[in-house]
């Protein structure tokens, strides 16, 4: 199907939508740093007793030992934050991909006494290195978490915070120890306090949305009864463009998801569609239609001094900013099919990137710059596939039923989302960003066009 067909066909397959809500803005726990446990050392850490080797995309999986929660004396919501905050913390960890986590089932075989050195080395029987100990406390009205992660060998606690905060925080208090954990190990922030917009019909309307990084916490966004789709993250995270049919043909819209406040980009011309923000915020890339084609536009955040970037016979779409800010990557049929190009931000020394396959689409740099993420038709439907920016090598990440479209990586490159109907419907899922086994986050109606956000301010 030629790109303008299949744009069309997208755009006029879209449903109309209810009035949504803005995003709610919740006070984010306070953190301290947390007392040792009864019995440990109070030596400075030896790190270098816990090293994770990067080599390449692999890495050994770290062997962590996470019995229950202690929560003495709770009941009631507290009991309850006690439990969110448990098991948010469980699953922070292991999508961090970093982790081999041995839970209160594999340790229930473990004969432990209380006595620190003796439980250690028990923990250390089933082949684990580290321990997480989590105790959740009622605290004037508020819950706290006290999180240790100690280094079986040494005995060492070599990572400790204390947070409190409102019982609505809860797992915000939890996603806050997983990115502290994985940021001691890794030297990269975790991205448990990331978002993920994407649209959605599931009230009757096309809409866009905002769930955590675990899917959870699923809310509207819009609400404009129209036809909303394709947001984008600006890399400040406070504000997303998207593309809406609410006041006629497809314009750019921006929403400030603070205060709620929607206002139009470009709203001029006849087709406005897949915008991108620049990784210094300052610019948005967008595709125009120009006397019947359409082409690379770029614009200053506000919507102001509009310029054309491609001038091409073919069709030029979804662009897509490099993390340096210098290229844009965007889809052509310029050479007959679909495929991956890049070119400098000025819209010069444009170069094809993908060879294999007869129709490549949205392109989604990884954040250290080396691969473009992209869907490749494949039979009937299309697949993810990452090509190398220098050799212009491709792989295959996904197969099987189902297709699966529109990658955008997480802010640390290690996974990705994408649309896919796998399920039966467009679902958002999520993978490892080498491939393997999907995770499906959204199930409430039909769901498109996932964009991963950058990480929170600190």
């Amino acid at each position: 199907m030629p790109v303008s067909r299949r744009l069309l066909a997208a755009l006029v397959t879209l449903l109309l939508s209810t009035v949504g809500v803005g995003r709610a803005q919740v006070p984010a726990p306070s953190a301290s740093p947390a007392p040792p446990p009864s019995g440990a050392s109070t030596a400075p850490p030896a790190r270098q007793d816990i090293v994770v080797v990067l080599q390449g995309n692999q890495r050994p999986l770290l062997k962590l030992a996470f019995p229950a929660a202690t929560a003495a004396g709770l009941a009631g919501p507290f009991a309850d934050a006690a439990h969110e905050i448990e098991q948010a913390l469980r699953d922070d960890l292991l999508a961090s991909r970093i982790f081999e986590i041995q839970g209160p089932a594999e340790l229930a075989v473990l004969q432990l006494t209380g006595d620190p050195a003796h439980d250690n080395e028990q923990y250390r029987s089933l082949g684990n290195e580290v321990l997480l100990l989590a105790d959740v406390k009622q605290e004037e009205g508020k819950v706290v978490l006290e999180g240790r992660i100690l280094d079986l060998k040494s005995g060492q606690s070599i990572v400790g915070k204390r947070y409190r905060g409102e019982l609505a925080v809860a797992r915000r208090i939890a996603h806050s120890f997983a990115d502290e954990v994985v940021l001691y190990f890794t030297g990269k922030r975790g991205i448990a306090l990331t978002s993920i917009a994407f649209s959605s019909d599931r009230d009757g309307s096309k809409e866009i949305y905002l769930m955590d990084a675990d899917g959870r916490n699923q809310r509207r966004i819009t609400g404009h009864k129209s036809i909303s789709m394709s947001p984008a993250w600006s890399p400040q995270g406070d504000t997303l463009a998207y593309v809406s049919f609410f006041d006629g043909g497809p314009s750019i819209y921006a929403v400030d998801l603070q205060s709620g406040q929607k206002r139009p980009l470009i709203a001029d011309g006849r087709l406005n569609i897949s915008p991108a923000y620049s990784p210094d915020g300052r610019q948005i890339a967008f595709a125009r239609s120009l006397a019947g084609n359409t082409e690379i536009f770029v614009c200053d955040a506000d919507g102001k001094n509009l310029r054309q970037l491609t001038h091409s016979p073919g069709i030029d779409t979804d662009p897509a900013w490099s993390p340096s800010g210098r290229e844009i990557a965007f889809t052509s049929n310029r050479s007959g099919n679909p495929n991956i190009y890049v070119m400098d931000a000025e819209g010069t020394n444009v170069r094809r990137v993908t060879f294999s396959g007869d129709y490549n689409d949205g392109a989604a740099w990884r954040p250290d710059g080396t691969q473009i993420a992209y869907a490749t038709r494949q039979g009937d439907g299309f697949q993810i596939a990452v090509v190398d920016v220098v050799t212009s090598q491709s792989k295959l990440l996904t197969s099987g039923a189902g297709s699966k479209e529109k990658p955008t990586y997480s802010p640390d490159g290690r996974s990705i989302v994408y649309e896919s109907t796998q399920s039966g419907s467009h679902q958002i899922w999520s993978m490892a960003a080498d491939g393997g086994p999907g995770r499906q986050l959204t199930s409430v109606g039909n769901n498109f066009g996932p964009d991963w956000s950058g990480y929170p301010p600190q």
